[in-house]
């Protein structure tokens, strides 16, 4: 499908959108994708899984050229990348520099998406394996998996998954027909819409938070406008690549994709573990942090490596494992598409474009782009912060009614903008109020099922191998997260913006 230009042309858009928006402090590709999701309504469903793929990939990439041009990394995966992108642009390597980030990019993406099409009919084979109580067992794992990953604020995490379980229960009951928690509204009797609470969560929150902090914005102008690119310093030349190694790469890559495959880690903690890594094995490590290469080379080839590997539980048992693949995950859903075992086989004609746009977003788009529009995109980042955000906002209210003509929808939309701007500001991590909504209902189907075949006996959840092997795991995830405390992770450069 990539020879039809027109869907060429919507991988191509894609990617530059995601790659706009993961260079701008402040917004990321989940913003990208949140936006554009109600678009893909008038978009055949295969051309609308290729573009959010194209945009999921420039998402990992496009944050380090602001991390690495101002030390403020664009998206939070680019946070390592800043440690020794920065001290190059100092050095007067800056274009050096985004191309190291752009070669390891290349590497990582492919590998990752090379991985992921040669795994996943293991996967799939596997996963056929768990049966209804193990599913259970599974989607409990993940949720505690994506609580206990934010730490520090395990309660706050966990308080906000229940939340998004429990506006999951608004509605018709999935077994019996009755109405739950509807308080009396009509509207509600078919529950709130997957739609109105991505785009409240990821669009009108960051657009709320973004409002007030116009300080960092006129900043990153005045840091910009010294900023020199060459484009003919966009290759790093062989000789630096064989300094990183191919060692490197590789390793930066698998660590990447294994990363993606755990629910809630993404893309900071697989380039994190990466630099640790290329710090723990090089011969010189008092030269990371003062513009080494291979430092810039194993976040970056690491991060985008995490695509391919987030795509595996997202395709296979419906559980996303990062704000970009819930809104993915709602592509999905909201065409109709059940993730599961037999995705890949069953349906391979709409995963393999996904898949192929993947890979030729990572060995065609992220060198291709940031060659000819690498000097551009940093200009764009000074783009008047009123025109923008007031665009989005436009965008995100459009977009909450075009894709359900509810007026109440609607209204969900900017209610939850306004919530999950409250829980933000006071500590709260949406992304796991927006999984436990989309993991909820599954979670009380299975759990109900489950029950239903025992004849009610709750001990089926640790007598059945599959489950038992999942509460196992849960148990193991839960000691080395969350009981046996795990090194902090460091911050790239004090100008580094939370976002």
């Amino acid at each position: 499908m990539l020879l039809d230009p027109l869907t060429l042309l919507y991988v191509v858009l894609g990617f530059l959108i995601g790659t706009v928006f993961a260079a701008i402090p402040g917004l990321t590709a989940t913003l990208a994708l949140a936006l554009l999701l109600p678009l893909t309504y008038s978009l055949d469903v295969t051309t609308a899984l290729m573009a959010c793929a194209s945009i999921y990939m420039a998402g990992m990439c496009g944050g380090s050229i602001t991390a690495i041009t101002v030390n403020i990394p664009g998206a939070p995966s680019s946070m390592m990348t800043a440690l020794d992108g920065y001290p190059m642009q100092q050095q007067g390597k800056g274009a050096l520099a985004l191309g190291h980030a752009a070669f390891g990019s290349m590497v990582g993406g492919a590998f990752g998406c090379i991985l992921l099409i040669l795994m996943a009919p293991l996967v799939a084979e596997i996963s056929l394996l768990v049966k209804t109580s193990g599913k259970f067992s599974l989607l409990a794992f993940a949720i505690v998996v994506i609580v206990i990953s934010e730490r520090g604020k395990i309660l706050k995490a966990a308080l906000a998954a229940c939340m998004g379980m429990m506006l999951a229960t608004m509605g018709l009951d999935g077994v019996e027909p009755l109405a739950r928690f509807t308080f009396g509204l009509s509207d509600l009797t078919s529950g709130i819409d997957l739609m109105p609470v991505i785009i409240g969560a990821f669009a009108i929150s960051e657009i709320l938070m973004q409002a007030g902090d116009q300080q960092a914005a006129r900043k990153i102008v005045g840091a910009l406008s010294k900023v020199t690119i060459r484009r003919r310093d966009f290759f790093p030349p062989l000789s630096q690549i064989k300094e990183v190694g191919w060692g490197c790469y590789i390793k930066s890559s698998l660590i990447g994709y294994a990363v993606g495959v755990l629910p809630g880690a993404g893309g900071s903690m697989g380039s994190f573990l990466a630099y640790v890594e290329a710090v723990r094995t090089s011969k010189n490590p008092g030269s990371f942090g003062k513009g080494n290469p291979k430092g810039i080379a194993a976040a970056e080839t690491a991060n985008n490596a995490v695509c391919g590997g987030a795509l595996v539980p997202t395709l296979t048992f419906g559980i996303p494992g990062d704000p970009v693949m819930a809104i993915m995950l709602g592509v999905l859903v909201i065409n109709g598409i059940q993730p599961g075992p037999q995705l890949m086989s069953n349906q391979a004609e709409l995963i393999a474009p996904m898949l192929s746009s993947l890979l030729f977003s990572a060995v065609i788009l992220i060198p291709l782009t940031m060659y000819l529009l690498g000097p551009y995109f940093v200009k764009v980042v000074a783009i008047p912060r009123g025109v923008l955000y007031g665009a989005i906002a436009l965008l995100a209210v459009l977009g909450s009614f075009v894709s359900t003509y509810s007026v109440f929808q609607m209204a969900v939309a900017l209610a939850m903008g306004v919530l999950t701007f409250c829980m933000r500001k006071n500590g709260f991590p949406i992304i796991t109020l927006v999984l436990g909504f989309i993991l909820g209902p599954n979670l009380e189907e299975f759990f109900r099922r489950s029950l239903a075949i025992s004849n009610g006996n709750p001990l089926t959840f640790i007598t059945s191998p599959d489950s038992l092997f999942f509460v196992a795991l849960t148990l193991v995830f839960v000691y080395f997260l969350s009981i046996k405390k795990p090194a902090k992770l460091p911050i790239a450069g004090a100008d580094a913006q939370s976002k």
